[in-house]
């Protein structure tokens, strides 16, 4: 049995690569979401301050972010599953 040892290696890193983005891009969505919530309750406490302004940026923001975690995910069932190809 022979290892190929440098493939081993680039799909260590780039596995690792991935999963750090995903994770980084899914804290995004969840910031963003955060950020939202706290956009909505200032204008509701503040109104005439602030303006009518509800935080759609940060949902847009959020949707985009979770998507493409989600279109990360679904690629990598794809390539699991042979069915598929």
């Amino acid at each position: 049995m022979d290892i190929k040892w440098d493939a081993l290696g680039q799909v260590f890193v780039i596995s690792l690569a991935v999963s750090v983005v995903v994770v980084a891009v899914f804290s995004l969505g969840a910031l963003a979401l955060a950020a939202r919530q706290s956009a909505r309750q200032s204008a509701r406490q503040s109104a005439q301050e602030r303006g009518t302004g509800t935080g759609a940026g940060g949902l847009a923001a959020a949707v985009l972010c979770f998507t493409a975690c989600a279109a990360v995910v679904l690629y990598g069932i794809y390539l699991i599953v042979p069915q598929f190809h």
